[in-house]
């Protein structure tokens, strides 16, 4: 595939996820099961309570990561630049999207240093495709991915349901684990592995903190469903068909962000998956992330401007600090220990 076919392809992407009517939207995450205990006497002033929270070793105002959404669509030189502004403002991290379009093109999207000088403080994370890591190429991309934006760290996403439905995937992913383990070792800055909606295993996650993976995405299921874009960007209808299949596939976020907790105890995670609102990061945050990550949420503010993203988020970090102001948790370690209510029958237990 040529890359003005690949521009055409994340421009698709696009208009599917921002289309309200779309089916994209996947099923649950999970976090609606979990009800936190209400604390009527939380003994706090909730103007102190602490968000301050840190993305390998780089300080962050809220434990927050604007997540990879777009990176091939000519539009999206705005949206990053939008991203990277509001990032800034707010002390919260921000993970680029994927950047093979604009490496091997002369269209940079907007990936570029010109983002690190809008976002001069902040965590900011280069993205590049693990299928990419097998091209001839594949670490030279990765190395670009980090050197174009002068990153702190790359995230290589993992999708291979989405290519296995996609007319045009990549279907060879065998000695892709090996691969991320020679990225880690060549490439001089941290490596985050992230999913895109189907939700990471213990057993995946433990083999990629083995290979050295330094941080952990779980971006479970219960978000976009990129199984449902690729059927609605399918040409064919057995293309459809089989994609549609695949609407529900997946690992919810809480479930898969429990295992991999429970698994990995001194990892850093970040949940991603459907994240609504400050109250889904307070519960995400419960069952032990350690920062929360949106895309889908947010893009639609991204085409606008810079104050509707800040203002986007500026709602959620107001939704975290009460639900930590009505569990009484004076900050961030405080929420993680925060009583939840026994679940409904059939759930299994969070306490």
């Amino acid at each position: 595939m040529n890359e003005s076919d690949l521009s055409r392809r994340k421009d698709d992407h696009l208009d599917i996820v921002l289309d309200r009517r779309s089916a994209a939207q996947g099923p649950g995450t999970g976090l609606d099961a979990l009800q936190f205990e209400h604390c009527a006497l939380p003994e706090l002033d909730l103007d102190a309570i602490d968000l301050s929270s840190a993305l390998l070793g780089i300080p962050l105002r809220a434990p927050l990561l604007i997540s990879s959404m777009t990176g091939g669509a000519e539009r999206s030189a705005a949206i990053n630049c939008r991203l990277a502004e509001a990032a800034q403002a707010l002390g919260i991290a921000m993970g680029v999207g994927s950047q093979r379009v604009g490496l091997r093109s002369g269209n940079d999207q907007g990936l570029t240093r010109e983002l690190r000088r809008l976002a001069p403080n902040i965590a900011l994370l280069g993205n590049i495709g693990a299928a990419q890591l097998l091209e001839p190429d594949g670490l030279d991309l990765a190395r670009r991915s980090v050197d174009t934006l002068q990153a702190d760290a790359l995230i290589i996403h993992l999708n291979p349901l989405q290519e296995a439905v996609q007319a045009e995937g990549d279907r060879k992913w065998s000695g892709v684990l090996e691969a991320i383990r020679r990225t880690v070792d060549t490439l001089g800055v941290p490596v985050v592995v992230k999913e895109v909606g189907a939700g990471l295993s213990a057993s995946v996650a433990v083999a990629l903190v083995q290979a050295g993976v330094r941080v952990i995405d779980v971006a479970g299921l219960g978000g976009t469903s990129w199984a449902v874009v690729e059927a609605e960007r399918a040409a064919k209808p057995a293309d459809r068909e089989v994609a549609m299949a695949f609407a529900h596939w997946g690992i919810p976020t809480a479930t898969s962000l429990q295992q991999v907790r429970q698994a990995l105890p001194n990892t850093t995670l970040i949940a991603s998956g459907g994240m609504r609102n400050g109250v889904d990061a307070a519960k995400a945050i419960r069952l032990g992330a350690d920062l929360v990550g949106q895309a889908a949420g947010v893009l639609r503010d991204a085409t606008l401007s810079t104050a509707a993203v800040i203002e986007h988020f500026e709602i959620i970090i107001r939704q975290l600090r009460v639900a930590c102001f009505c569990t009484g948790s004076a900050d961030l370690a405080a929420l993680r220990r925060a009583r939840l209510l026994p679940p409904d029958p059939g759930y299994p237990s969070h306490s």
